[in-house]
């Protein structure tokens, strides 16, 4: 599971990683030959599948598949090969948890053959025009028709399909403005997309309206809406548990509270990441924390 898990995030990591003071580049594509989809079954009729990108959440039954994320348009044969050892059913709804290239690349993909999209307002917004990733350095070109959310919502949306309930939630800004999460109501899952990385230090995409407090926020209604038998599906990394988002949701807040203090001293932001704070995921892994922090930083910046 941890193998999978840190190989989803992979093609992600490596485009941060590779972000310079360079002009802007799209990243490269992914290599469908490389990848293995993975699928795990959480509940009767609810499964996550693991690749390349964002986690995919897969509820399938008498009513047709439906999907929480579709990772990269390369990679939509492997995808829909693996959901049809679920169910052979095509794929009906997909709901995008963020505007983001590894969450909803394979949208235009499913959008032809007749898949309706659902997001939030922002993401389609954003989908729309071109789009800049200030942390990546990377620019992506607008969305072509058939890749476009065709039904958007302000708040929320409830799905009854396949004998659950599926609540969509609208979060505070958190890693974009247009962050949703999902929660399965009778099969107790929640897929958190990219508000929860259990992978890696969480990226807060300030040019996409995201922001450290809201981050904070958002968890906060996650862990209300999830108890101690919730299965937690993050946007990248292993399945999860309550105490899992709790941990993650305490660490943000401490390095918000730290870069805070700290500048309120008087500290740059190069000063402040001297201090070397380091962020452990849940699956044990430590690294540095700098991302977090310059994100926090430049929050609390744009406030004076």
């Amino acid at each position: 599971m941890k193998r999978l898990a840190t190989a989803a995030v992979l093609p992600f990591t490596a485009a941060v990683l590779m972000a310079a003071a360079a002009p802007p580049t799209t990243p490269p594509p992914v290599d469908p030959a490389k990848i293995t989809i993975e699928t795990i079954k959480l509940a009767p009729g609810v499964a996550v599948l693991f690749g390349a990108g964002g986690n995919i959440g897969v509820s399938y039954g008498e009513d047709g598949t439906f999907f929480v994320d579709d990772q990269f348009a390369p990679l939509t044969p492997k995808i829909l090969e693996a959901t049809k050892a679920l169910d052979p059913k095509p794929v009906r709804f997909v709901v995008n948890t963020h505007w983001h290239f590894d969450h909803s690349g394979g949208n235009e993909n499913l959008g032809k053959e007749g898949t309706v999209i659902v997001a939030h307002d922002n993401v389609r917004r954003r989908m729309a025009v071109e789009g800049f990733i200030e942390e990546l350095n990377a620019k992506f070109p607008a969305s072509p028709h058939a890749a476009l959310p065709s039904v958007t919502f302000a708040e929320g949306v409830t799905f009854h399909v396949n004998g659950d309930t599926l609540k969509v939630v609208h979060v505070p800004p958190a890693h974009t403005d247009g962050d949703a999460i999902v929660k399965w109501e009778k099969a107790n899952v929640l897929h958190m997309g990219d508000v929860y990385n259990a992978s890696g230090v969480p990226f807060v995409d300030r040019t996409s309206g995201g922001t450290v407090a809201g981050m904070v926020a958002a968890m906060d209604i996650a862990l209300g809406l999830a108890d101690d038998n919730t299965r937690v599906v993050p946007g990248h990394g292993k399945i999860s548990t309550k105490a899992d988002m709790k941990m993650y949701r305490d660490a943000v807040d401490a390095v918000q509270k730290r870069v805070a203090s700290e500048q309120k001293a008087g500290k740059t932001l190069d000063q402040v990441l001297a201090l070397k704070l380091m962020w452990k995921t849940p699956m044990g892994t430590e690294m540095p924390a700098d991302r977090l922090v310059r994100s926090a930083y430049n929050d609390l910046a744009s406030k004076k």
